[in-house]
């Protein structure tokens, strides 16, 4: 594993500059809980618990306020009744919140409403009994693909369906395609290719202070001039793992506090109307800005050659 003070440090070189005041705030959000893993490791008892436990280990000293959400569905079907609830509680038994991501992480737009719910029930067989054994609920919700609904009909339906569930939606203002480094990351750790790690370590960092870049003057502009509480979105991966440290260094250099989504979501921001309704997931500030009728401005893509390289993945 690289090691992450000389991550920290990397950082430093990469944006430069004194650390500023801490006068803006984001909730960090981990999806594809336990792991974003596509081999046999969330089939191995031993493997899986070591890798949620380095990546918990990673994230307590610090101090991020983190919620993971969860796919049930990702654990094997013969371990996942004892093997899950071992994961899970190495997050909770770390002071970091639970939501749910699904049973099977499908696509609203991929399907009828009506089966969608009975997977998001399905995603809470595990999680909701672990939560209120400690006296906690299971409230938080979080889109497949930030899939909210391709028409107004099937948005409403679903809509509807969490909010009789009792779930509050976890929006995502700060998307990125964290993921797509994921993957050439976890590639490269299979084939002991260090120097290839490195180089998407970098890149991914790079490409996350471009990202805030475009993301931190856009909010404002939704919100009379200043800046909102954010909501991160990045996924429980070995890339993060390995390199969130030096993310979350980037965060506080830019001047920001982290803190619990409820936090977060207590921003007026978030009262926002949401009547977005089109075949893509996307942050939320996209969302905003089309229900008020405004123009949306993309945000950045990943470097060309870390496209490229995820597109001969397939």
């Amino acid at each position: 594993m690289i090691r992450r003070a000389l991550l920290i440090a990397l950082t430093a070189c990469l944006i430069g500059g004194p650390v500023l005041a801490q006068t803006r705030s984001v909730a960090v959000t981990f999806d594809d809980l336990p792991y974003q893993a596509t081999g046999p490791e969330l089939c191995d008892p031993e493997a899986a618990l070591l890798l949620t436990r380095d990546f918990v280990d990673m994230l307590g000293p610090l101090d991020t306020h983190a919620t993971g959400f969860v796919n049930e569905g990702q654990v094997c079907d013969a371990n996942r009744a004892d093997l899950l609830p071992t994961l899970l509680t190495v997050w909770l038994d770390a002071g970091l919140d639970l939501g749910n991501h699904s049973f099977s992480h499908p696509s609203l737009h991929g399907t009828t409403a009506e089966a969608w719910l009975a997977d998001v029930d399905r995603g809470a067989e595990i999680t909701r009994p672990l939560l209120e054994a400690r006296g906690m609920s299971l409230r938080w919700f979080r889109h497949p693909f930030l899939n909210a609904g391709e028409t107004p009909e099937k948005k409403a339906t679903a809509d509807a369906g969490l909010a009789q569930r009792g779930y509050v939606i976890a929006p995502v203002t700060l998307n990125n395609d964290d993921w797509m480094f994921a993957a050439l990351y976890r590639r490269a750790e299979r084939d002991g290719d260090t120097v290839a790690m490195q180089r998407v370590g970098e890149a991914y960092v790079a490409y996350m202070a471009t990202a805030l870049d475009h993301w931190e003057p856009y909010s404002a502009g939704l919100a009379g001039g200043r800046e909102p509480a954010q909501v991160l979105l990045l996924h429980a991966s070995t890339l993060n793992r390995d390199w969130y440290p030096a993310i979350h260094a980037l965060f506080l250099a830019r001047g920001y506090r982290f803190v619990s989504l409820e936090t977060a979501l207590a921003d007026p921001i978030y009262a926002l109307p949401d009547t977005y309704s089109r075949p893509n997931g996307v942050s939320w500030l996209h969302r905003w800005t089309a229900s008020s009728g405004g123009r949306i401005q993309w945000e950045p893509e990943p470097p060309q050659w870390i496209r490229d390289a995820y597109a001969g993945l397939n």
